[in-house]
């Protein structure tokens, strides 16, 4: 077997192309492969598929994986055919995409890089390509993936916002709850976004009518969307955001008291933290500051009993309420009291979690996960390329690529 014919194998090449010639230069570490079709070769057209004569060609050159350490481009001249019907069209080339000035199973190399975590400049260092490069390839085959989606069994969908940068830059995210997928990602944290939402669900084969629950934190911005869009769907407040809301009453109360009482100095977190999850230096400091009749401790008692409410039995949860609110608003603690008048504010959606049991701690590990890629990535340079990688990292996309490596499954 010659050497254009073990390498024709290599790049899975079939009649009519072939390795027409190689060029090796150790100098300029570089592998240079020219491909040919035969004399007389005949292409199918791109619009009907008949088997046309070639009316000419254009040199093009593509970016191929390394050869070991050395860069490797494919050089060919691709036919544009003469179609009896459709006139003259240009044939793809079964290596790479059409306009893409790298082959496919470069592309698949840097799609699964970018799938294990590293970040788009890291890959251009790797790869010997500008980032602007990277990220152009990656925003095509996200599109790509995220057209073929199918959102027609959506029902429960869980809504947060995450930020982009300093100065108040969000992107919201809606995420299939069930699925644990993330849907769609837009600029903003305001009512437009549930309409965009509504456009790119429906655009994917989804329904607004058939979208029966919807988890968020106490967003006004976020319930006005949702009644105005999803008229029919019902809302849960999410319960890990009344919990941060019940914990940050307790800390201003003992922000209040610790004016008066040093004790509490340094004390945060034994009040924030669950009992079974304090450490021991927390649980000791606890013990002695539970003898003081303090007002963070009675805080503290509350906060408990609220957070019970979520583990009983959901037909008793909406009387457990009730009592905790009528306990809560004598409390003579205004931190708490001004919490429980906004649970009472939002009563339908906060006892809804007792039928929907729905919660955005998916959304919240997701957040994370974005904010660890932001983090690698010091930053994005606009809110495409960072809703890009939200897809990349939430969106459970299947993306149309060739096996790079055995156990590599990206189809």
């Amino acid at each position: 077997m010659s050497e254009r014919e073990l390498f024709g194998l290599a790049l899975g090449l079939a009649s009519p192309w072939q390795v027409k010639a190689l060029e090796f230069s150790a100098e300029r570490r570089q592998l240079d492969i020219t491909l040919d079709f035969e004399a007389g070769s005949r292409f199918p057209c791109p619009v009907c598929g008949d088997a046309c004569g070639v009316h000419d060609t254009e040199k093009r050159t593509w970016r191929h994986l390394n050869f070991f350490q050395h860069e490797t481009y494919l050089h060919a001249r691709q036919p544009r055919v003469q179609c009896p019907e459709h006139q003259v069209k240009t044939v793809e080339v079964p290596w790479a995409r059409p306009g893409a000035g790298f082959t496919l199973l470069f592309e698949a190399l840097v799609m699964v890089l970018a799938q294990s975590g590293m970040t788009p400049n890291a890959i251009g260092r790797l790869v010997g390509e500008y980032d602007t490069l990277i990220w152009r390839m990656l925003k095509h085959y996200v599109e790509e993936a995220r057209s073929r989606v199918d959102q027609s069994e959506v029902t429960q969908v869980g809504v947060d916002e995450t930020s982009r940068a300093k100065g108040h830059k969000y992107v919201t995210i809606f995420m299939d709850l069930p699925e644990s997928q993330v849907m769609f990602a837009t600029e903003g944290k305001d009512a437009a976004t549930l309409e965009s939402f509504k456009t790119d669900l429906t655009g994917h084969g989804g329904k607004a009518e058939q979208v029966e629950e919807f988890c968020l934190d106490m967003s006004p911005a976020f319930e006005s969307g949702i009644d105005a869009q999803f008229p029919q769907a019902h809302k849960t407040f999410d319960k890990f955001h009344l919990m941060k809301g019940m914990n940050q009453a307790v800390d201003k109360v003992r922000r209040e008291e610790q004016k008066e009482q040093p004790a509490l100095k340094g004390s945060k977190y034994v009040w924030l933290t669950n009992e079974e999850n304090q450490s021991e230096r927390q649980k000791a400091l606890f013990e002695t500051l539970r003898g003081l009749d303090l007002k963070t401790h009675r805080a503290h008692r509350l906060k408990g009993v609220f957070q019970n409410i979520f583990i009983c039995d959901p037909a008793d949860g909406e009387g457990m309420l009730k009592q905790w609110y009528y306990w809560a608003t004598h409390s003579r603690l205004e931190p708490i009291i001004e919490f429980a008048r906004t649970v009472k504010r939002h009563w339908e959606g906060v006892v809804r979690w007792f039928d929907s049991k729905i919660s955005n701690g998916l959304l919240e590990g997701m957040n994370s996960l974005i904010q660890a890629a932001k983090a690698r990535s010091r930053g994005f340079r606009n809110v495409n390329n960072f809703i890009t990688m939200i897809y990349l990292v939430g969106g459970k996309l299947r993306f149309h690529l060739p096996d790079i490596l055995p156990l590599t499954h990206t189809k």
